[in-house]
């Protein structure tokens, strides 16, 4: 299958390679023609404008945006809805918010494009693991993606979790629990750390033995080995850590609802705290969030 992939930053470069390795053909897109030259000597057709891309692919075209949230997304959209044609299918795959999903839809649909969002989960493991993908919109543009979902997501690895903003807001609820999740790790080794046992534990070690059958296993606690490993007090690192949206939008909806989320309100305002003073859970949630996404941390020497 032929896709138009826009946005090859740390998500959208690995899911590009993940098609191309799967047999699809990718039209590749990217601001910065590097990133585009770089996915080419991989076998991508490389291209260096929206209209460029969209002229090499195939009706019904297909094209998925990897792109940083809000207007950065609206604006290349305003310009593919000059492009596209009936029955031409817009993946937006970032994390963007749901509510916008309903406003970007409708707007598509006068020009008769499908719009498809797709909350994507995978970090910078994707590319060999593959990508939890969670899609809104209608069935008929899913059904058609269908192919290079199979080839993007591991077995059993994604769902048409139903209308137009229902991909990104699963997401969203599922980035509010990794939050939780990851502050209650940060808290627990925080403990260890503060006990008298503490300076005698192996906290890699730790990791490795909490991940052989006990009940708090998880891919999470499985990346805290290797970030103890090589940093056994993350001493080189700081606790800041920062927030990319979905937390908040989690906290917001939570209240708009009326659905008590005490965990995930808690994990979002210790991020904030995260920008003060340095603690050892801090920089428990910056390893992991280095270790699992590739994000950038704060070096220890640059406080």
């Amino acid at each position: 299958m032929k896709i138009g992939m826009i946005g090859l930053g740390r998500m959208g470069m690995n899911m590009g390679r993940r098609l191309l390795e799967g047999g699809h053909e990718v039209v590749a897109y990217n601001r910065t023609p590097a990133k585009t030259e770089e996915i080419a000597r991989e076998g991508a057709t490389p291209t260096y404008s929206l209209a460029e891309l969209t002229a090499r692919l195939d009706p019904p075209k297909v094209v998925w945006l990897m792109l940083p949230a809000g207007e950065t997304v609206d604006q290349h959209l305003a310009e593919l809805a000059e492009l596209l044609g009936p029955g031409d299918i817009v993946v937006e795959g970032g994390n963007s918010f749901f509510k916008d999903d309903l406003r970007r839809a409708a707007s598509l649909q006068e020009k008769g494009i499908h719009y498809l969002d797709a909350g994507v989960s995978g970090g910078i493991w994707g590319l060999k693991v593959g990508y939890c993908t969670m899609i809104g919109g209608e069935e008929k543009p899913f059904r058609q993606i269908e192919p290079l979902l199979e080839t993007l997501a591991p077995p059993e690895g994604y769902m048409h979790c139903g209308p137009h903003g229902a991909g990104h807001f699963v997401k969203m609820v599922h980035n509010g629990i990794e939050y939780a999740m990851m502050q209650a790790y940060g808290e627990g080794f925080a403990l260890l750390e503060a006990s008298p046992y503490g300076p005698g534990l192996d906290y890699a070690a730790v990791a490795k033995l909490w991940n052989r059958g006990s009940v708090i296993r998880s891919w999470l606690l499985e990346l805290l080995e290797p970030a103890f490993a090589s940093d056994p007090r993350l001493t080189t690192i700081t606790g800041h850590v920062d927030d990319s949206g979905e937390g908040r939008w989690t906290v917001q909806q939570a209240v708009e609802y009326g659905v008590a989320a005490p965990t995930i309100a808690i994990s979002l305002f210790q991020r904030f705290q995260s920008r003060n003073p340095d603690a050892f859970e801090n920089r428990v949630l910056a390893a992991l969030r280095r270790e699992f996404g590739g994000h950038p941390v704060k070096k220890a020497d640059q406080q």
